[in-house]
Order: structure tokens, then sequence, then C-alpha cells
């Protein structure tokens, strides 16, 4: 009983480090100097629903990583920044629905379905709520084409992050075995 005990705790310090570290590393690589919307904080989210233990702790990653980072940067209107805050989480959720399957396809497809459903609703809160464009359909689709150099950036971004992430725990949890196997 003590001993599943000790482990319970040990495993909680161990997800709270993790969460510790995404958010680090999102605020880091928000601030540093990168290719628009080529950032780690929707992966990040994925990462985080699909390997907690306590998979709801990972709404937290990218909020707090947002929160973080953008007191160091200029706000946006607030019905747009409470918008992107809101699909910044969509990938903790999809995190949590793909950790039933396996392998590197569900992770792939939920976050290409994030990365466009992020573009989609952030884009329309722009329109909506920034004054930048008419609130006509003309309006709506010049702001969607003038969103379109920023799409491929965001899913590649999303689908490196995911790849660094995945494949760093992956060599983490693997990495021993691996190097014992080649001696």
């Amino acid at each position: 009983m003590q001993q599943n005990q000790s482990k319970s705790r040990t495993e909680l310090w161990m997800d709270l480090a993790l969460v510790a570290f995404l958010i680090g590393f999102d605020v880091t690589a928000r601030l540093l100097p990168h290719a628009p919307g080529f950032m780690p904080v929707a992966a990040s989210a994925l990462f985080a629903g699909r390997m907690l233990r306590l998979p709801i702790v990972a709404v937290i990653v990218p909020l707090a990583a947002m929160a973080l980072s953008g007191l160091a940067m200029a706000d946006d209107a607030w019905p747009v920044t409470v918008t992107v805050y809101a699909a910044i989480t969509l990938p903790a959720f999809a995190g949590m629905l793909v950790r039933r399957w396996q392998g590197a396809a569900p992770v792939v497809g939920a976050m290409v379905a994030c990365s466009l459903l992020f573009f989609a609703v952030t884009n329309f809160a722009v329109w909506a709520f920034s004054g930048m464009y008419p609130l006509t359909w003309q309006g709506l689709t010049a702001c969607y084409i003038a969103a379109v150099p920023f799409l491929d950036k965001t899913v590649l971004g999303d689908l490196f992050w995911c790849a660094v992430l995945f494949g760093g725990a992956w060599l983490v949890q693997h990495g021993p075995a691996l190097g014992r196997r080649a001696l």
C-alpha cells in the first residue's frame, strides 16, 4: 500500500514537472524570434493531453503559456484574445481523445485538425472583433485570404513540434534500452 502511494506521488511530481517544462518551453518559444505561427504551444497541449496521467491538467499548459508570454506582448482586442485562448486549448482535448489509439497517425490527424480549426476560428474572430475588416462577406473573405500565408507555417510548425515532443518522449522511454542493445 505504501509503495503504491509513493509511486503515485512520484508520478504526480513527474506530471507537474512535465507541465512546468512545457509551459516554460512554450513561453520561451513565443518570446524568441520565430516564423509567424511556428510555435510549440498547440503541440505541447496535444502532447500534455495524451501523456499526462491526469489529462485534464493539460488545459493548463497552453493557457498558462499564452498568459505568461502575453504579458510581454501587445494585446489584441479582448474578444480575439479570448477566442485564441479557447482555440489553443482544443489540442489538449484532442490529446485526451487520441489516448486510446497507438501510433503516430492519430496524433498527426488530431494535430492537423486542430491546426485547421485554430486557423478557421481565430481568423473569424479577427474579422468579427478586430475592426480590421468590414463585417461583410467580402471582409471575411479578405481576412481569410490575408491569413493563408500563415496557415502552412502553423500546420508545419505544429507537426514539427509534435515530432520533437513525441519523439523526445519516445527516446527518453526507449533510449537506454536502445543503447544496451547496441553494446
